[in-house]
């Protein structure tokens, strides 16, 4: 008898775990405790689907060449039902710099390297509506989960056969043979978790920053800026900055400023500041001038923003059957690394694999978490260390005073004179960068790669006279923060 899925939570990896385990082979039911999408266009989704569970929605996203070749290769008509709705395949070679057109030849694996540029509320409704026609799998709106159904084995293990689900106000307890949590980042799983004895594992560390995000379209008979050297994004220490392309000619603009920058963060919610810092950062006023494109949403916000890694085993054993967090209700990062949406689908496939590999339930919840691990750790210990520099270098912006260490001057040169104008200057090393960034390689491998290394350090070695001259280094990302403040009226 085929085993049934119940999985709470209709967000990214929600979606995903619906295309992973659906397909006819398990009955799979989704609970949304959201009203059905609409069933317009992307653009009515955009305006008007309200989702209470997915607080991230109207944010910008980057959906990374890990989760484009997975589409591509395993649900080719869904990615074709997206690039109808209008989302668009940015390659490797869209991507490079000037520096590296002209003499680029592609290579074997440089298709993975493909961007797939949607917004969030696009891809989800098209995911919606292609899982929806997949046999065996249902979804209900309006149904919010609200406890845990469980039993005790002989050896005190704790057994997961269900939800605790209300709908049309009637509670209603639905039975299944896996549960999957795909809740979000505010998932309440595991306080459930711990009300019935289990002692939750969970890592936290501070991503430092606060996001603030605006969306825009084109105007009719413009295109979009020309791919220079202009950075589209980039860290200036007191704020970060990212344009993010969309789907039918919208783009949207992400602002984070640290958490300590009170007055500015404050400030950045407002439309009219928050136009205006774009308009004094090169690589944003481009695509806002007003003659190319128009605001088409209000200013979005979002904090509380850490790094989570959560577990359900002790001391080598599982705690809890038949039970598996999936994308942010397990791993939760910082979202400016844009891997968060990746993640999650790639964990889907994660369960799939393991759903399939055994039968035994302490077997899966073993080999879910071991191969959890392997897949998704090194990203996930990579985007923490981040985070930490990017808080001391926030802190150090506002200290005059500051004077960097030798190991500070040293990793700053390393950056932006070895691998930065590596990455412009040499394909070989942007591949290596890239499959990193774009979760295809650990991303510790570039720097354990001698080949790539000895490329690397070629060009810290260049005086830096020769590579301005080759245009390896990008124009200013913008203004200090005593000018940006100060043209922005903002005491510091």
């Amino acid at each position: 008898m085929a085993e049934t899925v119940l999985i709470a939570g209709s967000g990214i990896a929600g979606l995903g775990a619906a295309l992973a385990l659906g397909g006819g082979q398990r009955p799979v039911t989704i609970l949304d405790r959201d009203p059905a999408p609409p069933s317009g266009s992307a653009e009515q989704a955009f305006y008007e689907w309200e989702r209470r569970g997915a607080t991230q929605l109207r944010h910008s996203h980057v959906f990374l060449g890990r989760l484009t070749t997975l589409i591509r290769e395993r649900y080719p008509l869904l990615l074709k039902e997206l690039e109808e709705s209008g989302a668009k395949i940015f390659g490797f070679a869209d991507g490079l710099p000037p520096t590296l057109k002209n003499n680029y030849k592609a290579a074997p694996g440089d298709e993975d390297l493909s961007i797939l540029f949607s917004r969030r509320t696009t891809l989800e409704l098209v995911m919606r509506r292609y899982a929806a026609t997949l046999p065996n799998v249902t979804f209900i709106n309006d149904a919010g989960v609200r406890g845990l159904l469980t039993r005790r084995n002989d050896d005190g293990t704790l057994v997961v056969e269900g939800l605790k689900v209300e709908r049309n106000g009637m509670s209603e307890d639905m039975r299944a043979d896996i549960v999957v949590d795909a809740s979000g980042r505010n998932t309440v799983f595991p306080d459930w978790m711990r009300a019935e004895g289990v002692a939750v594992h969970e890592e936290e560390s501070p991503a430092g920053i606060l996001y603030f995000t605006r969306h825009y379209k084109l105007r009719d008979g413009q295109d979009e800026p020309p791919r220079d050297s202009t950075p589209a994004a980039g860290d200036l220490g007191y704020i970060k900055f990212g344009v993010f392309n969309a789907d039918n000619r919208h783009f949207s603009i992400t602002l984070a400023v640290p958490e300590i920058e009170t007055s500015l963060r404050m400030a950045v919610v407002k439309p009219e500041v928050f136009d205006a810092i774009c308009a004094d950062i090169p690589g944003c006023a481009r695509w806002t001038d007003p003659s190319r494109s128009e605001p088409v949403s209000i200013v979005y916000s979002m904090g509380n923003l850490k790094s989570v890694w959560r577990k359900y085993s002790r001391a080598g054993k599982p705690q809890v059957l038949n039970f598996f967090a999936v994308g942010d209700a397990a791993v939760r990062t910082n979202p400016l690394y844009g891997r968060g949406c990746s993640a999650g689908v790639v964990h889907a496939h994660i369960l799939r694999a393991t759903l399939d590999a055994t039968r035994d339930p302490a077997e899966r919840a073993m080999k879910f978490e071991t191969d959890t691990r392997a897949a998704i750790r090194p990203f996930y210990d990579s985007m923490v260390e981040q985070d930490r520099m990017a808080i001391r270098r926030a802190e150090h912006e506002r200290d005059p005073a500051y004077v960097p260490s030798r190991r500070a001057r040293m990793t700053k040169s390393f950056l932006e004179d070895a691998l930065g104008p590596a990455t412009r200057g040499d394909v070989t090393v942007l591949r290596a960068f890239s499959r990193a960034f774009h979760m295809l390689d650990d991303p510790r491998a570039l720097l354990k790669n001698p080949g790539v290394m000895a490329r690397v350090l070629s060009f810290w070695a260049l005086p830096k006279k020769t590579k301005e001259a080759r245009g390896l280094y990008p124009p200013s990302f913008g203004p200090k923060r005593a000018e940006m403040l100060s043209k922005l009226n903002i005491i510091a």
